[in-house]
């Protein structure tokens, strides 16, 4: 048995060695060692001063009134652009926008005409031959009834008349009556024989009729009109490239002399009184930027001319791009410029500038100073040899500072990872103490 103990106390000696040392491991979690020199891992330091709560972003000015020009949904080929409008020229209610070319809907036009004529011809002729007609049955019913008239006077006779022409009287009087009946029954049947043949004309007519009002209103719809005062922007021609697309492709806008398929957007009148300034900030923005906050806008366009407004509207919901390699989400934010102005155009882009407090006398650190690890901020902070991991909290931030709750005045603290692997530094590289 004496071999079976000795076993047993081999293997708990194993186990407290093992335990002993996962203890030590999570004493030492909080103390980071480094294997490099101290002054490969660049530092910053704790400071109090001001952060000022500004926030940089982009924007574009949209139409929030706009009314889309489409290519009229006519039957047929494709159309051709025969005269368009440029972008930004100003157009009245009812101005032509576009044009496309008319040859088609003019032959079409032409066409029905030609049957519409050639219905109403027939219509007269089936009225015509209609009445000619009647007026033969007419003479003919006429005739046949004298044809009764005379029998029955000679059927009167037959007592003065032997017996085979009195019988020949009956007869004459039977034909004569059956005769008229047949001509009574030919008379309905060219009636309703007439009707039918007037109908049918006047049923190709009315084809014919409607045929050449559709080409007609297709003709019309040549001349697009703007509906309302405004500014014109052309749309892109998504026909140009054959129905390819692939990423970072660019696509012309329409042109005069372009093919463009019924149905397809060609251009966009504009509301120059109405653009509303649209940008995206990140979640570590959104509480930065509140409704009524003052912001200045520079245009691409107009460099050097700064416009005022205020913030209009902050979307209530994150939005995460699909194709964005940035994991995190974006707030729509709307803003309303001061004033107007005429060189302002619908699609121009925009620098913002978000204007917030400005928090003094605070304690702040390098936002790079910051990282996250299961969930919480945390920084690292120099003693010794090795660095305290801290957990920190951030209690407001702009792009570049973090004012922080956790970390003491003076202290230093490191601006990358020092536990993540790196590689060899030049001579060169040095501590960082000094970043802003």
């Amino acid at each position: 048995m004496a071999p079976v103990r000795r076993k047993r106390i081999f293997i708990w000696a194993v186990i407290g060695v093992l335990l002993a040392a996962g203890v030590g491991a999570i004493v030492a979690s909080s103390r980071v060692p480094l294997n490099a020199k101290s002054d490969e891992v660049p530092l910053a330091e704790v400071k109090r001063g001001e952060i000022d709560l500004e926030v940089q972003a982009t924007g574009e000015l949209r139409a929030s009134h706009a009314i889309m020009l489409a290519a009229p949904a006519v039957g047929g080929s494709s159309l051709q652009l025969t005269h368009l409008a440029h972008t930004g020229q100003p157009v009245k209610k009812g101005d032509v926008v576009f044009e496309f070319d008319p040859s088609e809907q003019l032959y079409k036009l032409e066409q029905n005409r030609s049957e519409l004529q050639q219905a109403e011809q027939e219509i007269t002729k089936a009225k015509a031959d209609a009445a000619v007609l009647a007026a033969v049955d007419k003479v003919t019913l006429l005739k046949d009834r004298y044809g009764v008239r005379r029998a029955e006077l000679d059927v009167q006779k037959n007592e003065l008349v032997s017996k085979i022409d009195a019988d020949k009287n009956v007869l004459a009087l039977a034909q004569a009556k059956r005769v008229l009946a047949e001509e009574e029954n030919d008379i309905e049947s060219h009636k309703a024989s007439g009707q039918a043949a007037t109908y049918l004309a006047q049923e190709k007519y009315n084809k014919a009729k409607l045929g050449m009002d559709q080409a007609q209103q297709n003709l019309d719809k040549m001349h697009v009109t703007a509906p309302m005062d405004g500014l014109v922007s052309i749309q892109k021609n998504m026909n140009a490239s054959g129905g390819m697309f692939f990423t970072g492709m660019s696509l012309p806008d329409y042109h005069e002399g372009d093919t463009v398929q019924p149905g397809s957007s060609i251009a966009q009148v504009v509301d120059p009184q109405g653009l509303d300034l649209t940008s995206k900030i990140g979640e570590q923005d959104r509480s930065n930027v509140q409704v009524g906050q003052q912001v200045n806008v520079v245009f691409d366009a107009l460099p050097g001319e700064t416009f005022h407004g205020t913030v209009k509207s902050v979307g209530g919901m994150s939005m995460r791009q699909f194709f964005s390699s940035d994991s995190s989400g974006s707030f729509d934010v709307g803003i309303q410029l001061a004033k107007e102005d005429t060189r302002l155009r619908s699609g121009l882009t925009a620098q913002i500038v978000f204007i917030g407090a400005s928090k003094k006398n605070v304690l702040w650190v390098p936002r790079q100073a910051i990282f996250i690890k299961d969930g919480k901020r945390i920084a690292y902070a120099k003693k010794g040899n090795g660095y305290d991991q801290r957990e920190v909290k951030i209690l407001s931030e702009n792009e570049s500072r973090a004012q922080v709750d956790g970390l003491d005045e003076g202290s230093r603290i490191a601006l990358v990872d020092p536990t993540a692997p790196r590689k060899a530094t030049g001579p060169g590289t040095g501590s960082m103490e000094g970043a802003p």
